[in-house]
């Protein structure tokens, strides 16, 4: 048995930014990143999520659903913080006003459109040319393997650029320091770098949870909608009624992940959960100590324990 199955689940995530790590834990974000000076700037703010605010909206996959837009628009806010510092230094102004508001949520839906132009309706329009319209199952197995495809693509594709290798190494800082947290190990460099950087958890495995899912439910959609409507989809027919099942779909993957991982030991669940923990040896690096240093400044901070404000290795 590894020290990564020694570990239990608990309610933190993250995600790497540019030259940083945001940590999330219940009531509170904190993302820390290295500035050009070497010194560590830190953004914090509260986080209520909305499933915890409304019980209505804390039901099993339609929460997965609110969380996973939450997580694009805290994952936008972190990245142009992170931008910033980029440019600016430690002198980064922490305000948040309309303007900004709009920016995110103009970045999030170009965002979106982008993906779902890409990671969707390209591959229904590459699995028309195969003519399997008739057939439900055939034509998502077709598009669900495009799909998968693209997206491995895709994320080996930009691996390869310098400045996001050290994002993707940043990802194994943020890996590296929650499972030593799970461990209930100190959080130190040292203890960090002796655990892996492939989470069950992790946003990647997200996204391939996300594709083989959908080819079950699309099928089953595609199926019904000649008994509703007495013909078979259009082209466009097919992608609205994707569009519309996409947040069920995000919702129940959602739900999977959290569930491995917390089953994370089960025989069966490490077993379904290996496609994603592949892909993420695409979006991880081993970080190096300056780079887990950030990512444990952040978690600690997060946790409220006192850290001083530039640490040393």
């Amino acid at each position: 048995m590894n020290r990564e199955q020694l570990t239990q689940d608990l309610p933190v995530g993250g995600q790497a930014v540019i030259e940083g790590v945001m940590m999330r834990v219940p009531g509170k974000i904190v993302t820390a990143v290295r500035a050009a000076d070497h010194q560590i700037v830190v953004r914090e703010e509260a986080y209520d999520p909305l499933a915890r605010r409304y019980r209505l909206l804390s039901l099993p996959v339609l929460r997965g659903a609110l969380s996973f837009f939450e997580m694009m628009l805290i994952g936008l806010k972190a990245l142009n913080f992170s931008a910033d510092v980029a440019r600016q230094g430690e002198k980064v102004e922490q305000r948040e006003d309309w303007r900004e508001q709009l920016a995110l949520w103009a970045t999030m839906i170009f965002s979106m459109g982008l993906g779902v132009g890409l990671f969707f309706f390209l591959p229904l329009l590459a699995a028309q040319l195969f003519s399997l319209q008739e057939n439900a199952l055939e034509f998502n197995l077709v598009a669900g393997a495009v799909r998968a495809t693209l997206l491995i693509l895709y994320l080996w594709a930009i691996s390869q650029w310098r400045e996001i290798q050290r994002v993707f190494q940043y990802h194994g800082a943020e890996h590296k320091s929650i499972f030593t947290l799970e461990a209930g190990a100190e959080l130190t460099v040292a203890t960090a770098r002796g655990f892996g950087r492939l989470h069950p958890r992790c946003g990647t495995s997200f996204m391939l949870i996300v594709v083989l899912f959908a080819i079950l439910i699309f099928a089953c959609v595609d199926s019904l909608f000649p008994l509703v409507f007495g013909h078979t989809q259009s082209l466009f027919e097919r992608f609205a009624t994707h569009f519309v099942v996409l947040p069920f779909i995000a919702g129940t993957s959602f739900e999977w992940l959290k569930f491995s991982g917390k089953k994370r030991n089960a025989p069966l669940v490490r077993l379904l959960s290996a496609p994603g923990l592949w892909l993420q040896r695409i979006t991880t690096r081993e970080p190096d100590d300056d780079q887990l240093e950030v990512a444990l400044f952040a978690l600690r901070r997060a946790l409220d324990e006192e850290v001083e404000a530039n640490p040393s290795c």
